[in-house]
């Protein structure tokens, strides 16, 4: 009987395999949803949508966005990974929600290994920005009135534990301050509340935040990059404004189920190469401060380091923050 067993045991692996091959050879054949683990309108928003669009060119399918914001991302990120293993439910994440999220909420119901690496999709940029009629005009000023100040102004982010909460948290570190940060469902809501004068200011990306700038609806203090952003260019460089410290240069890239088949991910890996190489995508990236992966970071493995390297080094920085 075993022997009967082991001889028709090729024989099923090989059926398992021309299946798998098969299923991978006519995906996708119905739409694909991409979770996007923050409300409309925000950082990972948007170039989720930027992303999507022209992946489902590639593709020949829509790739359909669904906003599931909540607890930082980790809400969205436990329904992908809950989701059935076939390529049909993809999500965005960056540092935040795919790594320093296990530091801050150790007790989630996925880990780093619920997911598969897609692709990296785009490079990011933290600017700190304060209601027009702030106080303070610049950033030196800003630390001076917070230390003057300490835990009374407060600062929105998208969550704990999102992309944003990191920009937050590396800002008031490098300064050494005391502010209030507060977590909204996302960027945008965090955003308009700045704008109205209900909070101080935000920790954000360039993506969603400078076009507010730019209408003079909210005044940028400072971009934690080494460069300066041709969006918004007169906003000075950490190092320009004195404090070299603060750097927040950060990442979005797409992740499947674990299980997902390594054909699907390698067809939804050449898609999302493909649209970050078109001109609709980089001329978009272009008028939101982001940057596209350049041609070596397009890998599944180039993903997979970023997050074994985060989770590490937000594990140290967020220590505190552990629930």
């Amino acid at each position: 009987m075993i022997a009967f067993v082991l001889k028709r045991l090729p024989a099923a692996v090989a059926v398992v395999a021309f299946a798998t091959a098969s299923f991978a050879q006519d995906f996708p054949k119905r739409p694909v949803t991409m979770i996007v683990p923050f409300a409309a309108g925000g950082t990972s928003d948007v170039i989720a949508r930027t992303v999507a669009e022209q992946m489902g060119i590639a593709l020949g399918q829509t790739i359909v966005i669904e906003n599931v914001a909540g607890a930082g991302g980790s809400t969205a990120l436990a329904r992908a990974s809950r989701a059935e293993p076939d390529g049909y439910t993809i999500a965005i994440g960056n540092a935040g929600t795919n790594a320093a999220t296990y530091t801050i909420y150790p007790k989630l119901p996925f880990t780093p290994d619920s997911f598969v690496p897609i692709a990296m999709v785009a490079k990011t940029f933290g600017i700190i920005a304060v209601r027009k009629d702030f106080p303070a005009k610049d950033l030196k000023e800003f630390i001076a009135y917070a230390k003057a100040n300490p835990g009374k102004i407060n600062l929105g982010h998208a969550g704990v534990g999102s992309s944003n909460y990191l920009i937050c948290k590396s800002f008031v570190t490098a300064a050494g301050i005391d502010a209030t940060l507060v977590g909204y469902r996302g960027a945008a809501p965090a955003l308009t509340d700045a704008i109205g004068g209900q909070i101080d200011g935000v920790c954000d990306a360039a993506a969603s935040v400078s076009q507010s700038i730019n209408e003079k609806l909210a005044r940028g203090l400072v971009v934690g990059s080494t460069v300066r952003l041709a969006t918004v260019p007169d906003l000075p460089t950490s190092a320009e404004a004195g404090l070299p410290e603060f750097e927040a240069q950060g990442w979005n890239g797409l992740f499947a189920p674990k299980g997902t088949p390594p054909a699907v991910i390698a067809k939804l890996n050449a898609a999302a190469r493909t649209a970050v190489e078109t001109d609709a995508v980089k001329k978009r990236f272009a008028d939101l401060s982001t940057v596209a992966p350049d041609p070596d970071e397009h890998t599944p493995e180039v993903l997979q380091k970023l997050v074994t390297r985060d989770v590490e080094k937000y594990r140290k920085m967020l220590a505190d923050d552990a629930k």
